[in-house]
C-alpha cells in the first residue's frame, strides 16, 4: 500500500479537512449524553419544563454542528478518495500501455480490467473510510470512555472485560477471512475471463452449438465464486452479532450493578442512561475500527495485485526517443532480419530460429506457411510488438531499437489479422495513423482497399457511427475498414497480417492490384493463400519457424517441396 501513496498528492487539504470537521461531529456525539442525563436528573425528575426546552434547544443545536460537520467530511473524504482513484487508474492504464505484447500475455485482459476496475474500487473504499473514521473512532472511543469513568470509575471497569473480548472476536475473524479474500478475488478473475471470452466469440459458441457446455463451465467458476464470497461473507457478517452480543451482556451488567447504585443513591437514572448510551458508543467505535481493518485487508491485498502490474517492467523498452536523421540517399535494405531468433515467453520452443532476410525498398514481399509456422512472430518483429531474443532486426540500416516507438511506428501500416474499429465515426477510425487527415487521403485509402460500393451508401459517409468493435458492419467490411486506416497517410511499409481472409477472391484480387499501383510502399503479404502472395517480388515459405524456401513462384514450384504442397493442395 505503501508505493501507492505517491497517487495520494493534490488531495493533502481534503485529507486534512475531512478528519478536523469529524471532531466536530464526534464532540457532540459525546456531549449529548450527559446533556440527555441532565434533561432527565434535573427538567424531567423536578418538572421543570423550561430547563427541559433549554437543554433540548442545545441538543437540537449540537445535532444540527454534528450534520453539518459530517457532511462537510463527507464531501472532502469523497474528494479525495475518488481523487486518489482516478490517480492510480491513470498511472495504471498508461504502464499497461507501455506493456510489449509479451506482458499483456501474461496478465490477460479479464485481470487487467478487473484489477484497474473493481481492485481500484476497493482501494477507494478504504481510503474513504479511513479519512471519515480516522479521527472519529479513537476519540469516540477515548472520549466516551473518560465520560463513563467521571459518571462512576467502579461501573467503567466493565470496560476492561468487554474491550479484550471485543479486540479478541475481531482480530480472529479477520485473521480467518484474509486468505479467503484473495481466494474470491481469484475466483472474480476467473468468471470475468470466461464471461469476456464467452461474449467475444458468442458467434463461435452457437455456430457450435456449446451453450450448454459454456453455461457448464461458467457455472462452475460461478459457483466457486458464490462458495468463497458466501464463506468470507458468513464469517465476517459473524462480527456483529458477536460483539452485539458482548455489549448487550454488558448493558444486562450495567443495569444490575447501576441499578443497585441508583437504589443507594449514589447514581441517578440519568447517569445510568447516560453509561448506557457510552458504552454503545464504545462498542460502535470498535465496530468501525474492526470495519476499517476488514476494509483494508481488501485494500491492501488489491494493492498488492496493483503493485505486481507496476512492478512489471516492459519487455520491449524505448531505447531512444528523439528523432533518427536517415539519409534520402541510402542504399541499405528497408527491412533486414540477421540471425533473427524469437521464442515467446514460457515456450519450449522458438517461434523463429535464425531468420536472413533483406527486403529492399519497394518489393512486395509474400510470407506463407501452416499454421503456427511463425508468420505473424515475424511480422510482429518489425514494429517492436516484441522483441527477438537473439539477432536482430533493421529499418533502413538501422536496429529498431534504436528508433522512438513514434518515429518506427510511423513507418508503418499494419492491418492485423482481426480486424478491430473502435466506437465512434468512420472519420475518426480512419484517422488513427494521421489524426489531421484530409478527406482526400480518406477516400484514396477507401477506393485502393475496395471499400467505396459500400461506404458510399452509408448515411452520413464518414460521420457513420460505428459500435464498439465495428459490430453495425460485416466481416468483411471491417476488414476492407483496417486496410484502408493502415493506408490513410501513405505508410513507408505496408503490412498485411492474412488480412484478405474474409474477402472473395475477386475482392481480394482488385485490393492487390490496387495496392501495387497506387501505393509507393514496402509491402509485406502475410497469407495462407498461394495465390495472394504468388505475384510478389519474393516469397518466403515458414515451416516452424524455419524458413525452407525464398524466391519467386515458378522457383519455389520447382524447389521447394513445402510450397508446391500448399499450391497444390490449394488449385487441384
Amino acid at each position: 500500500m505503501r508505493k501507492l501513496f505517491k497517487y495520494f498528492k493534490g488531495y493533502k487539504k481534503q485529507m486534512w479537512l475531512a478528519p478536523f470537521f469529524k471532531v466536530f461531529e464526534t464532540a457532540t456525539d459525546i456531549a449529548i449524553p450527559m446533556l440527555v442525563a441532565n434533561m432527565i436528573d434535573i427538567g424531567v425528575a423536578n418538572h421543570d419544563f423550561n430547563y427541559i426546552i433549554i437543554m433540548g434547544s442545545i441538543v437540537i443545536a449540537l445535532n444540527i454542528v454534528g450534520i453539518a460537520s459530517a457532511l462537510i467530511c463527507q464531501k472532502f473524504a469523497a474528494t479525495a478518495s475518488t481523487g486518489i482513484a482516478y490517480n492510480i487508474r491513470k498511472a495504471m492504464f498508461e504502464h499497461i500501455n507501455t506493456f510489449s505484447f509479451a506482458e499483456l500475455d501474461k496478465f490477460g485482459t479479464a485481470t487487467l480490467n478487473n484489477r484497474i476496475t473493481h481492485d481500484v474500487t476497493r482501494i477507494r473504499q478504504a481510503v474513504g473510510m479511513f479519512i471519515k473514521q480516522v479521527m472519529r473512532s479513537p476519540l469516540l472511543l477515548i472520549g466516551s470512555a473518560v465520560m463513563a469513568m467521571i459518571i462512576d470509575l467502579k461501573l467503567s471497569l466493565i470496560f476492561l472485560v468487554i474491550a479484550p473480548l471485543t479486540i479478541g472476536a475481531v482480530f480472529l475473524i479477520l485473521k480467518i477471512t484474509e486468505p479467503l479474500y484473495d481466494k474470491t478475488q481469484k475466483n472474480l478473475d476467473k468468471v470475468s475471463e470466461i464471461t469476456r471470452e464467452n461474449l467475444q466469440g458468442a458467434r463461435v459458441v452457437r455456430a457450435f452449438n456449446k451453450q450448454e457446455y459454456e453455461e457448464a463451465r461458467f457455472s462452475v467458476s460461478a459457483k466457486n465464486l458464490r462458495k468463497s464470497s458466501i464463506k468470507v461473507t458468513n464469517i465476517s457478517a459473524m462480527l456483529t452479532p458477536i460483539t452485539t452480543t458482548i455489549i448487550n451482556f454488558s448493558i444486562i451488567a450495567v443495569l444490575w450493578f447501576g441499578g443497585g447504585q441508583v437504589n443507594i443513591g449514589l447514581l441517578t437514572q440519568g447517569q445510568v442512561i447516560a453509561f448506557i448510551n457510552y458504552m454503545l458508543q464504545i462498542s460502535a467505535a470498535l465496530v468501525s475500527v474492526a470495519n476499517i481493518i476488514i476494509a483494508f485487508i481488501k485494500a491492501f491485498n488489491c494493492a498488492g495485485r496493483i503493485n505486481e502490474v507496476f512492478d512489471t517492467k516492459p519487455s520491449v523498452v524505448e531505447t531512444n526517443k528523439e528523432e533518427i536523421n536517415l539519409s534520402p540517399l541510402s542504399s541499405a535494405p528497408k527491412i533486414e532480419f540477421r540471425n533473427a531468433t524469437f521464442a515467446y515467453q514460457g515456450a519450449s520452443k522458438e517461434a523463429i530460429k535464425d531468420l536472413n532476410l533483406v527486403i529492399n525498398k519497394g518489393e512486395t514481399i509474400g510470407i506463407i506457411g501452416g499454421t503456427g509456422s511463425g508468420k505473424s512472430s515475424i511480422i510482429n518483429l518489425i514494429p517492436r510488438f516484441y522483441d527477438t531474443t537473439k539477432g536482430d532486426v533493421f529499418i533502413d540500416g538501422i536496429n529498431v531499437k534504436d528508433y522512438s516507438f513514434h518515429q518506427l511506428r510511423s513507418k508503418i501500416g499494419l492491418v492485423p489479422q482481426k480486424a478491430v474499429l473502435f466506437k465512434g465515426t468512420l472519420r475518426d477510425n480512419l484517422r488513427w495513423r494521421k489524426a489531421d487527415a484530409s478527406v482526400e487521403e480518406m477516400t484514396k485509402a477507401i477506393k485502393i482497399s475496395q471499400s467505396s460500393d459500400f461506404v458510399n451508401e452509408l448515411p452520413d459517409k464518414y460521420s457513420y457511427k460505428i459500435q464498439a468493435g465495428g459490430k453495425n458492419l460485416s466481416g468483411g467490411q471491417r476488414q476492407r475498414l483496417t486496410i484502408a486506416r493502415a493506408l490513410v497517410g501513405d505508410p513507408e511499409i505496408l503490412i498485411l497480417d492474412d488480412s484478405a481472409s474474409a474477402l472473395d477472391f475477386a475482392t481480394d484480387a482488385a485490393l492487390r492490384k490496387a495496392i501495387k499501383e497506387d501505393i509507393d510502399a514496402t509491402i509485406i503479404l502475410v497469407s495462407q493463400r498461394a495465390n495472394t502472395v504468388k505475384n510478389a517480388n519474393k516469397i518466403v515459405v515458414l515451416e516452424n519457424g524455419n524458413v525452407v524456401g525464398i524466391g519467386k513462384h515458378k522457383d519455389l514450384l520447382e524447389n521447394c517441396m513445402v510450397y508446391r504442397e500448399i499450391y497444390e493442395s490449394q488449385t487441384k
